[in-house]
């Protein structure tokens, strides 16, 4: 086999940061790593990519193999490349964020590597540059969520619009006017309502929706803006 002379060899692997939420709070997803340096210590899902392997292939067989999830929305956002990143050897990391909705697929979740559940504002400390991927990651996931409905992706099949709301201003870490959101929202055309009311949350209750499939597909590149001055948080 041909190779290029003179040149030297680099690793190259992925980390996921995984946004879950819960039906009332973002959080993100951590396992403690199996192997030193930093053994038990919290990490993201992260692995080698094989010579057989795209990050995409990567990227899906590490994160079930670390918390048993397949399936899920994951999408690839940037290459962490600084030379002193990992203090073993030299090693290129390709990340991807992904969306799930955690009562999904709570029941699927691996307890090998001991997952955990952390609101963002508590999240721990983290290995190498982990944190500040995870920072980037949300960084990303506001701009796509201004311009997409990408959010939906973190919700059950069926929600209230509180929840979604909730859902927004857990990961732009702010407040919306209930008035206007719910104006905003409802004009998209995205939702179906549901004849059925979620009466635990209040005494008058709350009307579940679904997402209409078909719209959000053919709207996903059309989305009526729900964030108000979205450059704010970039």
């Amino acid at each position: 086999m041909q190779k290029y002379s003179g040149e030297t060899r680099i690793l190259v692997a992925t980390d996921c940061i995984i946004f879950g939420f819960d039906g009332f709070k973002i959080k993100l997803l951590v396992v403690q790593r199996g192997l030193e340096p930093e053994k038990n210590k919290w990490s993201l899902m992260g692995g080698f990519i094989q010579p057989s392997e795209s990050p995409d292939d990567a990227a899906n067989r590490i994160l079930e193999l670390r918390t048993g999830l397949k399936n899920v929305y994951m999408e690839q956002f940037h290459v962490f490349g600084r030379p002193d990143r990992d203090p073993v050897e030299r090693t290129l990391s390709i990340a991807y964020f992904a969306l799930i909705d955690i009562h999904k697929y709570e029941k699927q979740l691996s307890e090998e590597y001991h997952p955990e559940w952390f609101l963002l504002n508590e999240m721990p400390e983290l290995i190498f540059d982990h944190a500040e991927m995870v920072k980037l990651a949300l960084r990303q996931l506001r701009y796509k969520a201004a311009l997409h409905p990408l959010l939906f992706q973190l919700l059950p099949e069926k929600f209230t619009i509180p929840q979604l709301q909730a859902l927004y201003e857990g990961v732009y870490q702010t407040k919306f006017d209930d008035r206007n959101f719910s104006r905003k929202l409802l004009s998209t055309g995205l939702l179906v309502k549901l004849s059925e009311k979620d009466k635990l949350s209040s005494k008058k209750g709350a009307f579940y929706y679904q997402l209409d499939q078909s719209h959000y597909e053919e709207n996903f590149e059309s989305f009526l803006n729900l964030v108000p001055n979205p450059e704010k948080f970039f």
